[in-house]
């Protein structure tokens, strides 16, 4: 076989030589080719075309269609699986949060920490730190001067990756954030001494520190018709304080005095309605009382 012009005769191109031409319903590739004959060089040309196809305006939308099910699929698996992360990271803060309070213990004569110590400079001494007088979102906090900061590597472990600190509902009580978890007021009162830990009949069934929050309608620049999360540092008993977050679906996690961390849900009646979609109330009473 030779390659050969666009026509009969004449003088022949290079080899592998390829003339495009245009066909019916788009470009064609063409190539002339020439079948030697006895007729003194004659040859008979032919023709071969291949017709270039894509894909219909159909069947790109079949396409479309069917990723955007794929896609729709798996959206809430991949929610549900973040969520369970989160949730994973937070029981491990507990954890390690548990420990640090039973080191704590271990080293005071298995005495609980106090709630709060006491005046500290132009501040105030609590359990998670010190936390400087003044306006919201604007006060200094110092880590280091917590009960727990001796048997911590420093901080990671004090803000659940669930709390969302953002947005224009959330509000911050100090420079940075705080803490995301809260103590058991009843283990350390305010005023009097810390509890004895071997006095607990019930550790497994005694939360120590837990997933929590605060609605603040009284501070600025939240008000009564704006009302704000917020970070919060203790829960207890009283009716008037709903102080935990329930924001894990519809659950709190909570170490409690044996070590262990479980989920708590809300106590019958006490979720405050004020910020939705967040979850805040108060644990079951039988969880709070030493």
């Amino acid at each position: 076989m030779r390659v050969v012009g666009f026509e009969k005769g004449g003088s022949f191109p290079p080899p592998d030589v390829v003339g495009y031409g245009e066909g019916r319903g788009g470009s064609d590739a063409r190539l002339l080719t020439s079948s030697a004959t006895g007729n003194g060089g004659r040859g008979e040309s032919r023709l071969l075309t291949s017709s270039a196809t894509g894909f219909s305006l159909v069947e790109l939308l079949v396409v479309v269609a069917v990723i955007a099910i794929l896609a729709g699929l798996a959206g809430p698996g991949m929610v549900k699986a973040r969520q369970a992360a989160l949730g994973a990271r937070c029981v491990g803060n507990l954890r390690q949060l548990g420990i640090a309070s039973q080191l704590y213990w271990d080293d005071h004569s298995g005495r609980a920490f106090p709630e709060r110590f006491g005046r500290q400079e132009d501040g105030w001494r609590y359990w998670f730190g010190w936390l400087q007088d003044g306006a919201e979102g604007e006060r200094r906090f110092e880590a280091k001067s917590g009960a727990l900061w001796p048997y911590l590597s420093g901080r990671g472990v004090d803000v659940c990756p669930a709390f969302q600190q953002s947005g224009d509902r959330f509000k911050f009580k100090a420079k940075g954030g705080a803490f995301g978890y809260a103590y058991n007021l009843l283990m350390g009162p305010r005023g009097r001494d810390p509890i004895q830990m071997a006095q607990v009949q019930e550790p497994s069934g005694l939360a120590v520190l837990v997933d929590a929050a605060q609605v603040n309608d009284f501070q600025a620049p939240a008000s009564p018709e704006k009302p704000m999360l917020e970070e919060f540092y203790y829960f207890g008993t009283n009716r008037l304080e709903a102080t935990i977050h329930f924001r894990h679906g519809t659950k709190a996690h909570a170490v409690f005095a044996d070590g262990h961390v479980g989920c708590e849900r809300p106590f019958a009646g006490s979720l405050d309605p004020r910020v939705p979609p967040h979850r805040v109330g108060r644990l079951d009473p039988a969880r709070v009382v030493p």
